[in-house]
């Protein structure tokens, strides 16, 4: 285990035993597992081991085996009688539907019980573009992951619509590995500054309050990052 794991994986440990009820704990395992599956620290096809993990983060296997079974359920992972729990491998065929799905969902966002929290939205975003910023200015892959993800929990805060929220989550993290499988055949500098200009359109358009045109945005750029993967796609079959 590299150092940097064995820091993450300290705070998980103690942030679950700082957590003060068994729901806690659950929601910290599973975002953690989810996060690890998302930005590849478990790649596709992987066997994860319930007795390490479960070590690692210095819990019991019962109170795990609860964040993996909602993991199967998301199409994160899949149990194979005889084999373990595997984490499953993403194909951009397969996830068409869901990508046009969420196209739509993202303009639901900025028309359903728009957020009133204006500020907090301001503030939220303005911390967006700094990190893209930074992002553009030093490329990497791991924050160029990580970014994904936490921008897009940003733009979950454009409604205050709960059921939108939850399929929406459910569905992005069925697609955003898909990025990080195909990044390392593109151009990771012009992937990194099409994102960054995405999230400067859509915090100037949060600046002047427009909610609708911020979710326009975001579908827009969701459309041109699907077609896209296509393309590459295509060219790595050729």
């Amino acid at each position: 285990m590299s150092e940097v794991h064995e820091n993450e994986a300290g705070s998980v440990a103690n942030r679950l035993g700082d957590a003060e009820n068994a729901q806690e704990r659950f929601e910290i395992m599973y975002s953690e597992l989810r996060d690890r599956i998302c930005m590849l620290v478990y790649a596709p096809g992987s066997q994860l081991s319930e007795e390490a993990i479960a070590d690692e983060f210095g819990v019991s296997r019962s109170p795990l085996r609860k964040a993996l079974k909602i993991l199967e359920a998301d199409g994160l992972l899949q149990s194979q009688q005889g084999v373990g729990t595997l984490v499953t491998d993403i194909d951009l065929e397969e996830l068409s539907q869901v990508y046009q799905l969420r196209m739509e969902l993202n303009e639901l966002t900025g028309r359903l019980s728009p957020s009133s929290a204006q500020s907090n939205l301001l503030e939220l975003f303005d911390a967006m573009r700094n990190r893209a910023d930074s992002l553009r200015t030093q490329p990497n892959r791991d924050n160029f992951a990580r970014l994904n993800i936490d921008f897009f929990h940003a733009f979950q805060e454009l409604t205050e619509n709960l059921p939108l929220r939850d399929v929406s989550e459910k569905l992005f993290y069925q697609t955003c590995r898909i990025w990080l499988k195909l990044i390392p055949n593109m151009d990771l500098s012009t992937e990194v500054d099409i994102f960054c200009s995405e999230i400067e359109d859509i915090a100037d358009a949060i600046s002047l309050g427009d909610l609708q045109a911020a979710a326009l945005t975001r579908r827009a750029h969701l459309s041109m990052g699907f077609i896209r993967l296509k393309k590459q796609k295509d060219r790595q079959s050729s």
